[in-house]
């Protein structure tokens, strides 16, 4: 039986004055983590509100667990769970009055599981929300949407402010939600490193367009970094070499692996560089 995906976009466009989205087709494969990398104003925030229908498109569609979002988005509460850089938690609420509450929002909360993250993540019982850090709010809303049985989890900047260990406890987290094939995450965040840890793909977002979208380690296989000199560098295919730079060892060049065979001195390279270079090389 061939899996659903968990997000399908299609054909999807939204227009503000001096920003333009535009995103013909976008997928988050059941059962894996999506990684969406893009500067700040390249349309993160945008396409996820789009995707929750926080806001409406100009044109195009999103599919959630098969529904379509315009129409059912009020029926996918339950297997859905949000944590977005805008706040929608009470700012009057401590956690337990929240966790007492959302009790009786949600048909399948986890009250251990909740009270399990707020210990783990040493979250104060007794302040009010609007006292609380902002790495702090994000950790009680990242709670709340592991609380609740979501099949979705959608987090936009869900690890920003926070400090490593508890990044990379989170990281762990959304891991081992992933290992239920019904379960997905899409993970928006500019922390690149965060996403190559976990991610099964990446897209790529640049000033509203979606760059590239494949699979992580393809990505990795395919480019990487190359240390040649001058006349090296003009023997190769310029369609192979994306972005290049002279360092004090020479010159350093992101390359695509796939028309290079028999080229040695090629090293790995990380999400972060390979985004850059295509960044630069788009603006070229």
């Amino acid at each position: 039986m061939e899996k659903q995906n968990a997000i399908e976009v299609n054909h999807l466009t939204k227009g503000y004055p001096g920003f333009s989205l535009d995103i013909p087709q976008f997928v988050l494969p059941q059962g894996s983590i999506v990684g969406l990398v893009g500067e700040n104003g390249a349309g993160k925030s945008t396409l996820i509100k789009l995707i929750m229908g926080m806001i409406h498109p100009e044109n195009g569609s999103v599919i959630l667990l098969g529904r379509d979002n315009r129409k059912d988005i009020h029926l996918l509460k339950e297997d859905i769970g949000v944590v977005l850089d805008q706040m929608g938690i009470p700012e009057c609420l401590n956690s337990v009055q929240l966790g007492k509450i959302l009790a009786t929002t949600f048909l399948h909360w986890d009250e251990s599981c909740y009270e399990q993250l707020i210990k783990s993540w040493k979250l104060p019982t007794d302040k009010e929300f609007k006292d609380f850090s902002k790495g702090m709010k994000m950790q009680l809303q990242l709670a709340v949407a592991l609380s609740h049985n979501a099949r979705l989890l959608i987090l936009d900047e869900a690890t920003n402010g926070l400090d490593p260990v508890i990044r990379d406890e989170i990281l762990d987290i959304l891991e081992e939600f992933t290992r239920r094939e019904e379960h997905s995450v899409l993970l928006s965040s500019h922390i690149v490193s965060d996403l190559e840890k976990i991610s099964d793909y990446i897209a790529f977002l640049h000033q509203g367009r979606l760059l590239l979208f494949d699979e992580k380690d393809r990505l990795l296989d395919n480019y990487g970094l190359l240390q040649c000199n001058g006349q090296e560098l003009e023997a190769l295919p310029k369609e192979s070499v994306w972005i290049k730079r002279t360092t004090a060892y020479g010159i350093e060049a992101v390359v695509d692996r796939r028309g290079l065979s028999g080229v040695e001195n090629i090293s790995p390279v990380s999400l972060e560089e390979l985004f850059i270079a295509m960044v630069k090389e788009g603006e070229q």
